[in-house]
């Protein structure tokens, strides 16, 4: 259907990002070094490690300050990060686009976790901000670009302060992750710590009941892996959890973790 509202309205091309944008700082030379020894070292060991002992080997070896990155779908991470006395920032990247429930869960976690600030990622545009210059819904038409613009540059740019950051990647996620490692160096040097990449759905779920931790109400009526609330649908009993996910063409990741 064509938008009359918006019919020859003239948009800024989403292949550009928007002014002000950048990439993340290049880590101290240093510290850059220490992450490569710690992967050289480590990065075999650890490969199929307790997820306590991935994040107990963090609290340790890295050094310096790290990022534990938080979707809200769950929140093991932050029960890991705690139990272990990780010097650590919870990263929350609020898309402008999330559930209510998605962030009534971070809310929750704020609370929670005291001792691990919360920080709340937000992109350089708003929604409303971003429709006026690229055009409405861009999650309908150009999804790489709307990922992009609301997930991956803001968490670059917020990543500055950090040696490195914990993931909730799992192996069992899907085939794009089935060799993914506990320890490795993302594109910027730092540190990508994966404590939970040997879980599955049930083993996350018995985490969740064992200690009884802030659960995500949407979890319990059929949506098992949570993004943005226009790409993110329900998924039948026994099917991938990530097939309720909408991704952009030919991709498996919102571009976070490529």
């Amino acid at each position: 259907m064509t938008d009359l509202l918006n019919a020859g309205k003239e948009f800024e091309d989403a292949s550009l990002s928007p002014e002000g944008t950048r990439d993340t700082a290049p880590l101290a030379a240093d510290i850059a070094e220490a992450n490569q020894a710690l992967v050289e070292q480590w990065a075999d060991k650890l490969f199929d490690a307790s997820a306590t002992d991935i994040m107990e080997w963090t609290a340790v070896h890295a050094p310096g300050r790290i990022a534990v990155t938080m979707s809200m779908e769950n929140t093991v991470l932050a029960e890991l990060a705690a139990k272990a006395g990780l010097d650590a920032d919870l990263l929350f990247v609020d898309t402008g686009f999330h559930f209510p429930e998605t962030l009534e869960t971070a809310d929750a976690v704020e609370k929670r976790y005291p001792q691990l600030p919360l920080k709340r990622i937000k992109p350089l545009l708003s929604p409303e901000e971003q429709d006026a210059v690229y055009g409405p819904r861009m999650y309908s038409w150009d999804l790489a670009a709307y990922n992009r613009m609301r997930k991956v540059e803001p968490l670059n740019m917020a990543m500055d302060e950090y040696v490195g950051w914990v993931t909730g990647l799992r192996r069992a996620d899907s085939e794009h992750r089935a060799s993914a490692p506990a320890l490795s160096l993302d594109r910027t040097g730092r540190l990508k710590i994966s404590p939970i990449i040997t879980w599955d759905l049930d083993s996350t779920d018995k985490y969740i009941a064992d200690e009884d931790l802030v659960i995500h109400p949407l979890t319990l009526q059929g949506y098992r892996s949570i993004g943005c609330a226009p790409v993110t649908f329900r998924v039948g009993e026994g099917d991938d959890a990530r097939s309720g996910r909408v991704f952009a063409d030919g991709k498996t990741e919102c571009g976070l973790h490529e």
